[in-house]
Parts: structure tokens; C-alpha cells; sequence
């Protein structure tokens, strides 16, 4: 590592953040009440304007991507994000903090107003607030203490505020890839602040392949089943596969990849949902007398970087292929929703090593090298944007993500934010 600043340099921008905790807060609290649900994309526009508006002032050159024809984008709803780059007094590398904005919906059991960015007890806390509008409140003050530090950082810094990632991110941070935003030369190292622990550098994260199977059946009058056939019977001899041969087999299935918690280490699947059957109608009314000439089930398959997408949908469509020779009059239909592959950057590359350094000269331990058991945007700037140093880094308990009363921790925020700025200052002056 080259270094033209002295320790004393660093330890000022350290302290710098440690007294710009208020502006951390302050900053969660207004990105918290944006309701930037998605489905359906509501206030993007509105909070990526925010964003925007507050790196302007920054000398941050700002643009605003609508996604048209992105899954979901409509004059009612754009898919609008921000991309905003500073560039350095002299050419180096670029280093960009990715944070998505959207939110999933809040659900019941809160026992605060999910927008409200409430803060007691040392939390702030919101829909967003771990899952990842306290991320990207960290990354934009580091960002800012560095910059006031007088530090002369050669290359470019960007930050972004894309959308639609919890929904798989074709909106977000897909569409940009696919224009070249997240490629050389433009950018060569990618920070997502996803809460995954503040000691924490995940390195990647599982495939995901989503299907609905359909069984298919024959309608009849409820009395007399003997002259239809029921389309929910066939699912069940599905789900007594699932359950017999296919999730035993799964279970001994284990990765090399350090995903985190260690149940997610093998490959799973999970049931997301079953219909079937007439469909019941709210109102008091009794059920239609029918028996179900379809069912349908939603699978969620998680797999690992040792599997193939193509083993993977394979092994269910055998499973499928089995029933149907045991199983008079058996018939399905398989639809593919939804598939992300496998991705993992080196561990020993410039982006985790220089995030890992910063934690333990922050926080004083090893950072744990971690995978994450769901995806997130690394996936597009990997598959679409072919940039491998990207990880996840960001304060925030990945538990409590989705959750009611959701929150992140002040404590961990200022440290992540100092981690993130040691983390940039070394990537921009490495030969």
C-alpha cells in the first residue's frame, strides 16, 4: 500500500465521525420516513431526490436513472435511482457504496411507527433501519469525513441509492448494470452496506431457484370424486417426495462457502405457499362443492456454489418425473419464476482485505468472512457487470431485518462508518 498521509491523518477522520454521530442518526431518521415500500415502489423518487440533494452540496456530480420497462415501473411508480461520483484531484481506482432503498412492507406486531425513526436506547429504529437505510447513512458520512479531512485521495468515490432490491433488483442495480455503471473502467471496487454484523465481511452469497409446480386433476362433483380427479391428492404425493427423498437428500449436502448461520451451510428449500382447489370467497358463503382440478405450490430452493442451476432443476423436475410413473394419471406443469447463481469474491482480493483490515484496527478483532444465505445486489454487479470485488459491509443484525419493530444500533453504525471510510482511504492508494 502506498501511503501519503500520516496514522495521525486517519485517527482525525476517525474522529471526525465520532463526533458526527448525531448527523449518522439524524440522517437514518429522515431516509426511515421516506416509506419506500416495495411492491408496490412507493416515494423513490422523493428519497432518491433526498439523497441526491444532500451530495450535490457535497460536490458529488448527480445523475437520476428512471428504469423504464423495469418490472413494476410506471408514472405512478418510477423506478428512479441515484448515482453520484466525486472525482479526486488526481486518476486512481473508484471505490462505490451501493445501498438500496426500498423496504419490504411492515407487516403487524410493531410496537413503534414504522416510519417514524424513533431513536431510544441506543437504536434507531424503522422499516429500513437495519435493512439498509442505517447502512447507507454510515457510508454517506464516512464518505463525508474523508472528504473534510483534507486527505488527498486520488480516484473517484461514488455512492448510489437504487431500488427494487427486495423484489430481485431488475429495477435497481440490474438495470444500471446492464448500462455499464457497475463495470471497469468506470468503477473497480463496490461496497454494499446489507446488515450482516459489524464485524463482518461477507464475501458472497447462495443461489436461489424459484417454480410453481402445477398438478393437474379433473373436476367433478364433490359427492361423487370417483369421476374426477383430485388435482390436491397428486400434490400430496409431491410433498411426500419432497419430504422423504428430497429434503434428506439436501441436509447432506454441505458447501466450502462460509455462509452464516451455519443451517443455512447446506441446501435447503423452503414451501413458500399451496392452492388449491376453488377458490374460497369472503362473505360467509359455503365453499363450491367441487372436486380441485388444479393445485399449485411456490418452491424457494437455495443452493450452493458447489451445485448447478441446471442440477438443481433437474433433481426436482426426476423427482416430478418419478411421481408421475408411480401415480396413475399423474400430469404437472413446471414454470420458472425466479433464478440467481452462486457468488463469492476472493477473499483475498482488495476490497475484503482492505474491509477486514479496518475492522480489526476499528473494532480491535478479526473480521469473520462470511456468505450470506440470501442474495442481495453483489449477484448483478458479479453475473451482469463482470466487477468481482464487491462485498457486503454495513452495520445492523441480518435477524432483525423484515421484522417488526426493526432497528439498528448507533454503537455499530459509527463504527461501520469508520471501517468504510479506513476501508476507502486504503483501496484509493494502493498501487
Amino acid at each position: 500500500m502506498n501511503a501519503p498521509f500520516a496514522p495521525s491523518k486517519i485517527e482525525s477522520v476517525l474522529r471526525e465521525i465520532e463526533a458526527r454521530e448525531d448527523q449518522i442518526v439524524a440522517l437514518t431518521q429522515d431516509l426511515i420516513r421516506f416509506p419506500t415500500v416495495n411492491p408496490p415502489g412507493e416515494a423513490y423518487q422523493p428519497c432518491a431526490e433526498y439523497l441526491g440533494n444532500r451530495l450535490a452540496r457535497r460536490g458529488f456530480q448527480v445523475e437520476y436513472i428512471r428504469a423504464e420497462g423495469a418490472p413494476g415501473d410506471s408514472d405512478k411508480y418510477p423506478r428512479i435511482n441515484v448515482v453520484a461520483r466525486r472525482e479526486g484531484k488526481s486518476k486512481g481506482p473508484c471505490v462505490h457504496f451501493n445501498s438500496h432503498i426500498d423496504v419490504v412492507q411492515t407487516g403487524a406486531g410493531w410496537t413503534v411507527d414504522p416510519f417514524g425513526g424513533e431513536v431510544k436506547d441506543g437504536k434507531v429504529y424503522g422499516r429500513g433501519a437495519c435493512d439498509m437505510k442505517g447502512g447507507l447513512a454510515a457510508s454517506v458520512v464516512a464518505v463525508e469525513a474523508l472528504l473534510d479531512s483534507g486527505l488527498d485521495l486520488p480516484g473517484a468515490i461514488e455512492i448510489s441509492g437504487t431500488v427494487d432490491e427486495e423484489s430481485g433488483g431488475y429495477g435497481g442495480v440490474a438495470y444500471l448494470a446492464e448500462r455499464g455503471w457497475f463495470s471497469k473502467p468506470r468503477v473497480d471496487h463496490v461496497i454494499i452496506p446489507e446488515p450482516l454484523n459489524v464485524d463482518r465481511v461477507c464475501i458472497g452469497h447462495r443461489g436461489v431457484w424459484w417454480a410453481e409446480i402445477e398438478t393437474l386433476g379433473r373436476i367433478a362433483h364433490g359427492s361423487m370424486p370417483f369421476l374426477g380427479d383430485s388435482a390436491i391428492r397428486h400434490m400430496s404425493a409431491v410433498l411426500e417426495k419432497i419430504e422423504h427423498e428430497l429434503y434428506p437428500a439436501l441436509a447432506s449436502r454441505h458447501s466450502d462457502m462460509p455462509v452464516v448461520p451455519e443451517g443455512a451451510r447446506q441446501s435447503t428449500m423452503n414451501i413458500n405457499s399451496v392452492h388449491g382447489g376453488a377458490e374460497e370467497h369472503e362473505g360467509g358463503g359455503l365453499p363450491a362443492p367441487c372436486v380441485a382440478d388444479s393445485c399449485r405450490m411456490i418452491i424457494d430452493r437455495r443452493f450452493l456454489i458447489e451445485e448447478s442451476l441446471e442440477s438443481v432443476k433437474g433433481e426436482v423436475i426426476g423427482l416430478l418425473d418419478r411421481v408421475a410413473k408411480e401415480r396413475p394419471n399423474f400430469r404437472y406443469k413446471l414454470r420458472e419464476l425466479f433464478s440467481v447463481q452462486p457468488s463469492m469474491a476472493d477473499r483475498n482480493g482488495p476490497v475484503a482485505t482492505a474491509a477486514a483490515k479496518a475492522v480489526r484496527q476499528i473494532l480491535g478483532k478479526e473480521a469473520e468472512i462470511v456468505c450470506s444465505p440470501g442474495t442481495y445486489d453483489q449477484k448483478h454487479v458479479d453475473r451482469i457487470g463482470k466487477l468481482k470485488d464487491c462485498i457486503a459491509y454495513g452495520p445492523g443484525v441480518l435477524d432483525l431485518a423484515h421484522q417488526p419493530d426493526e432497528w439498528v444500533g448507533i454503537a455499530d453504525m459509527v463504527n461501520s462508518a469508520k471501517v468504510m471510510a479506513v476501508a476507502t482511504a486504503d483501496l484509493l492508494t494502493r498501487e
